[in-house]
């Protein structure tokens, strides 16, 4: 078993690293989400979809 982590631990590292960063995403996301925060962050004014991505909520026009 160490022999195979020693082999690969370059691919490991890097496995690592890259699950950490999709992690910070998907966390980022969420919480800004429950924020109420748009995602992406140009504002609803403008969008072609403002009325069906906060259909739950009252309009802020």
């Amino acid at each position: 078993m160490m022999n195979f982590i020693i082999n690969n631990l370059g691919t490991i590292i890097v496995s690592v690293v890259v699950f950490a960063i999709i992690a910070g995403v998907i966390i980022h996301i969420v919480n800004n989400k429950k924020k109420g925060k748009s995602s992406c962050s140009c504002g609803c004014s403008g969008c072609a979809m403002k009325d069906s991505c906060h259909a739950g909520k009252a309009s802020n026009k």
